[in-house]
């Protein structure tokens, strides 16, 4: 009896778990630059005599599907899309660099070039700082220059270029911070032939559709999981009544 108990109880949270994992895509289904998490099943076999039989589930977020998203136009001079398979170099919350596609760019009160979502943008020798100025543009290979005030519009001052990342031939893995990291530290080298398209963003690449039709059919499987839970309580009651002694 354990062993359908404890088979349909690791199904249970492997579902509950895959669905928090579709969950949060779907709500981040309009982040910039979002790369949709990719979960998998898989049996954990259990090694000794008499649990032959017993394989349980396990479920885990692989990593992240690496197609990228729909491109759209906004105008914006610090709006970024990178082109082909490179990533956008950013200081992670640990302070090790990690990647991101998500390119709502803007300058911090501190003069910091970040994300969207707060983290530095990297340049050539570590975050770019961005002096005061009157202008700020980025160029195609991630040049950025800024007319400083009072400073000619025709004679742009470049102060960084934005490291563009290749993972091309790196075991590279998303996290928790939504961010791609080098698996076991590390970073990527810079990528001199990577583009980026101005006042342009990259959307999310979670198909809204497919992640709902993935939801139902989660929560299709957690109720069969949860049915043979039923069925082994009701057999165990059976074979409990059987037991007992005549009145």
């Amino acid at each position: 009896m354990d062993r359908l108990v404890y088979t349909a109880l690791s199904g249970l949270r492997s579902q509950m778990a895959a669905q928090a994992s579709i969950a949060n895509n779907i709500a981040n289904a309009s982040t910039v630059g979002y790369r949709a998490d990719r979960v998998s099943f898989d049996r954990m076999l259990v090694s000794g005599d008499g649990l032959a039989s017993r394989q349980l589930a396990t479920e885990q977020v692989l990593d992240a599907d690496r197609r990228p998203g729909a491109l759209v136009q906004t105008g914006r001079p610090l709006d970024v899309a990178v082109a082909g398979e490179a990533w956008i170099a950013v200081q992670a919350g640990d302070g090790s660099e990690a990647y991101t596609r998500r390119g709502d760019l803007q300058v911090a009160p501190s003069g910091v070039l970040e994300t969207g979502d707060g983290f530095p943008v990297m340049g050539s020798g570590g975050p770019i700082t961005v002096p005061p100025h009157q202008s700020i543009a980025i160029a195609a290979d991630g040049s950025v220059s800024i007319v400083p005030p009072g400073g000619d519009p025709t004679q742009p001052q470049i102060i960084d270029r934005i490291k563009l990342a290749s993972p091309e031939g790196s075991d590279t893995v998303k996290g928790l911070d939504n961010l791609l990291h080098v698996r076991g530290g590390g970073a990527l080298p810079s990528d001199l032939d990577a583009r980026v398209e101005t006042g342009t963003l990259e959307q999310s690449n979670v198909n809204l559709t497919q992640a709902l039709v993935d939801m139902i059919e989660n929560q299709r499987a957690y109720e069969v999981q949860a049915n043979l839970l039923k069925e082994a309580k009701s057999m165990d009651e059976s074979t409990a009544s059987l037991m007992r002694m005549p009145g």
